[in-house]
């Protein structure tokens, strides 16, 4: 479907002055170029300028048949005729004729010229391009200036050589001083080789596609991507270039073929076909390449099928075949304005053809995709597709169709279009048709930036349809080919005319106007949606491009040898105001369309909270624009509701007014109470009235129910209120699981600012900080649940109750609680360090004063969890080692120090501590004191430096050496009663024979030992100069227990 809006697209028209009658028509670096019927000459006017003055007029070498000029290089490309024969020529430096410079310089492809094209270019060379079959179509890709040639049956590429001059003056220089005329080579002064470096043109034949089966009629050229057409089909293929050779296989249908010739009674008619992406690989058109080029001889070019459409002829209402056939074939490159100037590769390519009753844009680089299909009111003749029109001709009119290249690019450029971040709209939008211009005989259209150039001719003789042959052309075994046509010389009438189109922001501002009468009569019309749709992708084209392109499409001042007297400051200067306006102008369509989508059906209303996000309205702004109509006083619209839900439960900065708050309010309270917890909940609503807004809490409660979640909104609300007894009241309601549970529901009520991400800042609430002082222990499970639910990470609880001042007692408390709640083991080796290092730090610093008692100070605030309680719970921390209470001092130290010391010598004597990450910390504490000796003896122990610590033990706590072996020092361990500790005690009481506790132990082991070890084992460990009386009884026993076993 074609929507038709009266909407005009033209801003002016002027007549171009030509003395002879306009054959052929081309545009390009603000000129266009005017071929005289019949005749031999290229006129060149300047669109650019009122009254379009002629630029400069030159001859060519025969009859132009096709014409084309490439904005790269700024050359033009002809096809023409003599003496029967057709040649393809380029004109470059074409300017300079303006200056009066008659002389030209005539030249093959690849074979440059010496004398004055070689000292700067200051005359116009004609290169000669020969062919080996003669050329039918020819086009120049806008983005490399490279050229493709169509033949009867194959494609020819050149790729466009900019030569410099300096270097070639002295590559000509070194063949020059080689051969025997060296006066001729001295003859050149210095200045002409050390003169302006300038670059000049020339082509070089890259690469031959052979196409058997197509006869094209027109070509057309985008980077890697060449696109050929036939009378009824259309096929699109990529090149690229492999260091891996590549051969491609061709499909052989001989057989096929001949069986169809030898069917000369019969007409057989394609089959409509439409194959896309790698199925066009299908189609049965079989394609070859032939590499030419010199320089990437090193790679191999391959070839892909991008596309391909075949269509049936159509014979209604008797048309013949030339009326039916493909035309106004285009390969369309769209820029946007994240990509650098230097970048040759567009970031859509868009592929464009017609016929005479429908036209077809695809999207072909980056997946293909059939974007648009123009169904024409009438018969067409020519169709030209820019940025942000399609332009086509019919016999009486010109018309514009609107395009979505902008939808597709700007969804190439911006990854946050369709989120609920950003929108633009959908690449399947209905395209829509402006108001049409009456012209009398039109016959060719070209399109340079907001200049539609426009060939009528009227003849008196022009009949309303072709001559038709006696015979049937649907029964025609052969087609017949419809060549261009020429203008009666009894025609009595032509015209040359140039249409300019109004700036895009200037047809948008149309739109916008148009569009107010739908939203008087009804706001929810589909055609007002479509109309600012329509208008949003307007603003959106001009935006995608870079002032740079700007400028280009405008017209490129360069390119022209005139003078502008507007300098780079005040052109940067317009530039930026023209983006400015369009900047505010799509804001304010964001803002149009935010409002269409609010009020929409269920299916489309999420839409409205991308495009009110980027309208860069305020939420009371919104407000105001969506209060309820009269005809509904209660009713708001469900895309608004999701855009303030949106709004409401994300985290954001914005803080809304009393005002805005308590209608915000009164929106739910009216259209969704059910999302009244999650409401007060939010941040933004930090200004509410909490008396008005727990009226409307317990209405709700009365009509809905009591909610832990609710109950807890309403406690907030009485802490706002300063009610102490009625907050303490609605907290005692429900069991603190419960609440913990409802906290679980709803986090907002805790922290805000979260938002689930890692990296964004929170913020206790007033409740958080309420709990910390009266309720600690529901805080703590509270963060603790949370975090095992995703709500909090570990870093912004940590920021919670470093906001709280409670980082030296509740944080540790949360990260005790931590380890008994999480089963990730990163997680648990971080808060296992973090505890480890909390704990050294208090042994380390608490006094050893046990007088000095300040249980109101933060640091001095009784853990929730003692050392006996983490044992018992938690996993992670180990009963103490026996040993361990003859080294600990009994009440010796503060309270805290010994809760402190347990809790660390619980966490070692544990499973899952890694020593080895402490022991930098463990440096700090000092073996002076036996807690302190105790702890070194603990990490040595676990680092199984068992020798160490026996003769560590011995030396400084000898009465805990039996305790410490009965426990350590068993299975694989045990031989180091006999091996390590009987000869340590044999030496030490040997040393001093009356230490009764050298003795005890001495007389332990020898039990152990005498236990464990065989008769003769027994005896090599006696010592030689040990007493046997004293050693003898162990014996006994050691061989009578041998004996028994």
């Amino acid at each position: 479907m074609v929507h038709v809006y009266n909407c005009h697209p033209f801003s002016s028209q002027q007549i171009v002055q030509v003395e002879q009658e306009p054959g052929l028509i081309c545009c390009g670096g603000g000129a266009l170029f005017v071929v005289a019927t019949g005749g031999c000459k290229v006129d060149a006017f300047s669109v650019e300028k009122e009254g379009c003055p002629l630029i400069c007029r030159f001859a060519t070498m025969g009859t132009v048949k096709s014409i084309q000029h490439s904005k790269m290089g700024d050359y033009l490309v002809t096809i023409e005729e003599k003496n029967s024969a057709t040649y393809l020529r380029t004109y470059t430096n074409w300017r300079y004729q303006a200056e009066g410079k008659a002389r030209v310089g005539v030249r093959l492809l690849g074979h440059l010229l010496r004398g004055a094209s070689v000292r700067g270019g200051v005359q116009m060379e004609i290169i000669e391009i020969p062919l080996s079959e003669r050329p039918v179509a020819v086009a120049c890709c806008s983005v490399t200036g490279d050229l493709v040639v169509g033949c009867e049956s194959t494609l020819v590429l050149f790729a466009l050589r900019r030569q410099n001059q300096l270097s070639l003056n002295q590559s000509q220089q070194m063949l020059q001083s080689s051969g025997t005329n060296s006066q001729q080579s001295s003859s050149q002064s210095p200045g002409q080789i050390v003169g302006s470096n300038q670059n000049f043109l020339d082509f070089e034949r890259s690469v031959i596609l052979h196409l058997p089966k197509i006869k094209p009629k027109q070509v057309a050229l985008c980077g890697r991507y060449v696109a050929v057409q036939a009378e009824l089909e259309v096929l699109v293929l990529k090149l690229d270039t492999s260091s891996e050779p590549k051969t491609l296989e061709e499909s052989s249908d001989t057989n096929k073929t001949d069986h169809l010739e030898d069917q000369a009674d019969f007409q057989v008619l394609p089959r409509h076909q439409e194959l896309l992406g790698d199925r066009a690989k299908d189609c049965d058109i079989p394609v070859s390449v032939e590499k030419t080029g010199l320089e990437d001889s090193t790679g191999q070019c391959t070839l892909s099928y991008v596309l391909f459409r075949r269509f049936t002829p159509d014979f209604f209402q008797g048309c013949s075949v030339e009326e039916t056939q493909l035309h106004s074939l285009q390969l369309y490159p769209l820029f946007t304005s994240n990509q650098s100037e230097s970048l040759e590769e567009p970031s859509c390519i868009f592929c464009f053809f017609s016929l005479p009753s429908a036209g077809y844009l695809y999207s072909v680089k980056g997946g293909v995709e059939l974007l648009s299909a123009y169904q024409y009111p009438e018969k067409v003749l020519k169709a030209v597709l820019t940025d942000h029109l399609l332009h086509v001709i019919t016999k009486s009119a010109l018309q514009c169709f609107t395009v979505r290249c902008a939808a597709l690019a700007a969804r190439n450029e911006d990854p946050y279009i369709d989120t609920t971040m950003k929108a633009c709209p959908p690449c399947s939008l209905e395209v829509c048709a402006l108001r049409m211009q009456l012209f009398i005989g039109l016959r060719s259209v070209c399109v340079y930036g907001r200049h539609v150039i426009l060939l009528s001719t009227a003849d008196a003789e022009a009949p309303e349809e072709p001559e038709r042959t006696p015979q049937r052309r649907g029964l025609s075994r052969k087609w017949t080919i419809s060549s261009p046509k020429e203008t009666s010389t009894a025609g009595h009438g032509w015209n040359l005319y140039v249409v300019d189109t109004v700036s895009p922001l200037t047809l948008y501002q149309e739109m916008v106007e148009y569009s107010e009468r739908y939203a008087e009569t009804n706001p929810q019309a589909q055609s007002l949606r479509h109309l600012l749709s329509e208008a949003h992708l307007l603003i959106r084209c001009s935006l995608l491009q870079t002032s740079e392109q700007q400028r280009s499409v405008e017209g490129d001042s360069a390119l022209s040898l005139q003078t502008d007297t507007d300098g780079p400051a005040e052109k940067q200067t317009a530039g930026q105001t023209d983006r400015q306006e369009l900047e505010e102008a799509l804001r304010q369509n964001c803002a149009q369309l935010g409002d269409c989508f609010s009020r929409a059906s269920q299916k489309d209303c999420h839409l409205a909270l991308p495009y009110y996000r980027m309208s860069g309205l305020s939420v009371t702004e919104i407000t105001a624009r969506n209060r309820p109509l009269p005809s509904s006083p209660h009713s708001y619209g469900p895309g608004f509701l999701f855009y303030l839900k949106h709004f409401l439960f994300e985290e954001t900065e914005q803080i809304l007014s009393q005002e805005a708050a308590d209608e915000v309010i009164d929106i739910f309270s009216k259209s969704e109470p059910s999302q009244l917890v999650s409401v007060c909940a939010s941040p933004s609503l930090m200004n509410i009235s909490p008396a008005q807004t727990l009226q409307i809490l317990q209405h709700l409660e009365d009509k809905a129910g009591v909610s832990v979640p609710l109950t807890t909104t309403m406690a907030t609300m009485m802490l706002r209120l300063d009610d102490m007894p009625q907050y303490t009241h609605l907290m005692e309601r429900h069991a603190e699981m419960l609440l913990v549970y409802g906290f679980i529901e709803e986090p907002r009520l805790l922290l805000h600012g979260g938002g689930g991400g890692q990296h964004v800042q929170t913020r206790p609430t007033a409740l958080t900080r309420q709990l910390a002082k009266s309720q600690p222990g529901l805080l703590v499970a509270a963060m603790v649940a949370l975090h095992e639910n995703n709500k909090v990470q570990l870093e912004q609880a940590d920021h919670i109750f470093k906001a709280l001042g409670c980082e030296n007692c509740l944080q540790v408390d949360f990260w005790e609680a931590m380890l008994m709640a999480s089963s990730q083991e990163t997680l648990i080796q971080e808060l296992l360090f973090r505890v480890a290092s909390v704990y050294i730090d208090r042994v380390t610093n608490t006094t050893s004063d046990t007088h000095t008692n300040k249980p109101h100070t933060p640091s001095r605030r009784r853990p929730l969890k003692s050392a006996d309680d983490l044992i018992n719970s938690c996993s992670h921390y180990g009963a103490l080692y026996p040993w361990l209470t003859v080294l600990n001092p009994a009440h010796t130290t503060s309270s805290h120090h010994q809760e402190a010391l347990y809790k660390l010598q619980s966490l070692l004597c544990g499973p899952s501590l890694s020593v080895g990450s402490i022991m930098p910390l463990m440096e700090r504490l000092s073996e002076e004191t036996l807690w302190g000796f105790s702890l070194h003896l603990l990490c040595a122990t676990r680092a199984g430096q068992y020798d160490i610590s026996i003769e560590k033990l011995l030396d400084r706590c000898p009465q805990a050496i039996i305790a410490y072996a009965n426990h350590q020092l068993q299975d694989k361990h045990m031989v180091l009663w006999w091996q390590k500790l009987l000869p340590e005690l044999c030496n030490r009481t040997r040393a001093a024979a009356d230490n009764s506790i050298l003795l005890a132990a001495l007389k332990e082991t020898l039990v152990v030992v005498a236990m464990e070890t065989s008769p003769t084992e027994f005896l090599e460990l006696m010592p030689e100069d040990g007493t046997a009386s004293y050693f003898l009884p162990h014996l006994l026993t050691c061989s009578q227990r041998h004996l028994r076993a």
